[in-house]
């Protein structure tokens, strides 16, 4: 069992390599009375407002070299004042995630938890706020809130053999992140996905499956059996349902893609014989970018 420092130490060093990341899709002004116009301030943002002098306890990092070159005095570039980004997720607690077809290869599992938290990572560094849809209590930012989320994610209980996005109040303009292998039954995954949707939160599908489950390999007499062992299926002529197979994942991932485009999300697949930086990366862009065009 991966412990939540073991979990955490992971999905670190994959985040310490990118930048520390903002939410920008839905950033919201903030104003300093209901009704009126946001002031500007400095703080967190995108958008520039202005240079001040630098002072004593400036990072040189944060000193505008090509300004300050002007004169003899250095200056800081000053942001306009944003308010944090809420960003949730989700990573799918069923027990068909913990699959893997390779002694070598991870299981989809552990794939989508480090996933999840090295973004949740970046994320919080940059001043949002995180949380779990499977956790009442409010996302937050900072250390102990990456820690109780690790230790969440490394603690998950006994399981069914899949598992569906639960149902949580989440603030308006928000975002979700989404991490499963999307194999479950199709009506309540796309009543859980519009609901979180609904409510005016922008997101992201990441489906995450064992090469096995993309190339479907097998051959001649095989018993498939889910995780659980609920389902079971015998056959003696394995390669003769690949074609059915490999149509029917094809539909499923059209349809996960028509959901996610319609909602307003992006859609991303990852195999875990990949690179783990790839969907990574994919995340990173999708959360920068904000939804699909």
């Amino acid at each position: 069992m991966i412990t939540p420092a073991q979990l955490r130490a992971d999905a670190g060093q994959l985040a310490a390599g990118f930048p520390a990341l903002l939410a920008r899709a839905q950033h919201l002004v903030a104003s300093l009375n209901i009704g009126s116009h946001g002031r500007k301030r400095a703080g967190v943002g995108d958008e520039f407002w202005q240079y001040r002098p630098a002072i004593s306890g400036d990072s040189r990092s944060a000193i505008d070299w090509r300004r300050s070159a002007r004169t003899d005095a250095q200056f800081i570039r000053q942001m306009e004042w944003q308010s944090a980004q809420t960003v949730h997720f989700w990573v799918d607690s069923g027990a068909s995630m913990d699959f893997s077809s390779d002694v070598n290869l991870e299981t989809k599992s552990s794939r989508a938890t480090v996933l999840a938290l090295a973004l949740a990572i970046l994320l919080s560094r940059a001043g949002e706020r995180v949380g779990l849809l499977s956790d009442p209590r409010p996302a937050k930012s900072g250390e102990s809130q990456i820690q109780k989320i690790a230790q969440t994610l490394a603690n998950i209980g006994d399981k069914d053999d899949y598992a569906y996005p639960p149902q949580k109040a989440l603030p308006n303009g928000s975002r979700a992140i989404l991490i499963s292998d999307f194999m479950g039954e199709w009506e309540p995954l796309v009543q859980a996905i519009s609901k979180t949707a609904d409510q005016n939160v922008s997101g992201c599908l990441v489906q995450v499956l064992d090469p096995s489950e993309l190339s479907f390999p097998f051959k001649g007499r095989v018993i498939f059996e889910s995780m659980k062992s609920s389902l079971n299926f015998e056959t003696l002529r394995a390669n003769s349902l690949r074609d059915e197979y490999i149509q029917k994942l094809a539909e499923r991932q059209d349809a996960l893609r028509s959901l996610a485009r319609k909602s307003g999300w992006r859609y991303y697949t990852h195999n875990t014989d990949s690179a783990v930086q790839s969907a990574f990366l994919w995340l990173y862009n999708a959360t920068e970018q904000g939804a699909a065009r």
